[in-house]
Parts: C-alpha cells; sequence; structure tokens
C-alpha cells in the first residue's frame, strides 16, 4: 500500500489534491484535500452530474456561497450533489484546510 502526501501534493497543485482513481486505480470515491491561504476568495466546489459530495472545515473558518450561503466552523460540514456549485472564501489571518469526501450518486455516472 502506497502513502499519499495530500498536503504536499495540494501545496504543489493551486492549494487542492483529488486523491482519487489516479491514486487507487477505483472510481468509487475520492477525497479532495485543499486549502486556502488567508484572504483567498472563490473556490469552486461542484460535485459534477452523477456524483455527491460533502464538503468538510478542517482548519479556519470557511465563508460559504451559492447553493449554501454561510460560515463553516472546524468540523461542521455540508452536502452537495449533481450541479449544487459553491464557493469558499478564506476571510481568517491563517490558511485554512477542507476535505471534500465525493463519490456516485445513486443515478450513475458517466467518465
Amino acid at each position: 500500500m502506497k502513502v499519499t502526501a495530500l498536503k504536499e501534493n495540494a501545496e504543489k497543485n493551486n492549494g487542492e489534491y483529488v486523491f482519487g482513481a489516479a491514486d487507487t486505480g477505483s472510481h468509487a470515491c475520492y477525497v479532495i484535500y485543499g486549502i486556502l491561504k488567508a484572504g483567498e476568495k472563490d473556490r469552486l466546489i461542484k460535485p459534477g452530474k452523477g456524483h455527491e459530495e460533502m464538503l468538510v472545515a478542517v482548519q479556519g473558518e470557511l465563508t460559504v456561497s451559492g447553493q449554501y450561503g454561510g460560515r463553516l466552523k472546524p468540523g461542521t460540514a455540508i452536502h452537495l450533489a449533481g450541479e449544487q456549485t459553491c464557493f469558499l472564501e478564506n476571510a481568517g489571518a491563517s490558511e485554512a484546510v477542507y476535505l471534500v469526501a465525493g463519490g456516485h450518486s445513486e443515478e450513475g455516472h458517466s467518465h
């Protein structure tokens, strides 16, 4: 089994890394590790057709707009499905971290 460095990969890839099929060989599920720098905004979260995602605030407080509007404090989460869209902002003075756990909805999918 291979250990994947999510944080390091996110830092190298514009603040997000998808731990999924390329790492696991499976299309069943994935996790996105995201980092928002202080003051960064407009990070798009959108599962896409045939997918559902759970967005979890891990570190820092996230301001969310779009399908859901409000603040996510560490340890809180929202659920998005299909074409539902949100944007994230980190209005704090330090880095914010989030996870997006996703998989395929009952509607199926195609890649």
